[in-house]
């Protein structure tokens, strides 16, 4: 009878420390996926500051664009390393959610300035940092994407019974998804009119 007590409690400690472990990994696989976004997010940052230095030359009326586009990348960036901190705490997920969509957007209207100098527009030096950074977006956006399933895997493991009751006992707290960045009206359909 002592060796059947034995035996479920040693069945009982494997299996507590198996849901342990597997909401460790999941935990460091989505703050790893954080990691690869903030790479990225690095480079991006890196990329801004030489775009509006070749911009400035010949954007010279357009000064007030080209400070608000330094001033989000900079309010962007210090929201990154706050994430970077803390990666899945939904407070600094939403800040630079909403950081990356003002840096965005500021960067489109800096883009649409520029169609209307054509010697900026053809400047070898911004057509390679706009290359690079579309590159980085794009690879922004898969990271993203990576970051995200991590953190719906983590949370829904966290969430089952009976892994439920390990994550309140150990504090695995929920982790928040990074959003996307664009604004409500950047993910309207295109209007499209053949008239």
């Amino acid at each position: 009878m002592g060796w059947i007590v034995l035996g479920v409690i040693v069945v009982i400690t494997i299996w507590a420390i198996a849901i342990y472990n597997g909401l460790v990994v999941l935990r460091n696989r989505f703050k790893n996926a954080f990691a690869q976004i903030d790479v990225q997010l690095k480079r991006r940052y890196d990329l801004i500051p030489n775009l509006v230095e070749t911009a400035k030359g010949y954007i010279k009326h357009e000064r007030e664009t080209l400070e608000a586009v330094i001033k989000a990348r900079n309010a962007a960036q210090s929201a990154a390393q706050a994430a970077a901190a803390s990666p899945g705490n939904p407070a600094a997920m939403q800040s630079l959610g909403q950081a990356e969509g003002v840096l965005t957007g500021l960067l489109g209207k800096m883009f649409a300035l520029a169609e209307a100098y054509p010697d900026l527009k053809a400047n070898q030096n911004m057509l390679s940092l706009q290359e690079e950074l579309a590159s980085t977006e794009n690879k922004v956006a898969f990271s993203r994407q990576a970051f995200n399933d991590a953190v719906m895997q983590y949370n829904t493991k966290r969430e089952s019974f009976p892994d439920s009751i390990f994550a309140g006992m150990f504090n695995f707290g929920p982790a928040e998804l990074l959003a996307a960045t664009e604004s409500a009206e950047e993910r309207k359909p295109p209007k499209v009119s053949f008239s």
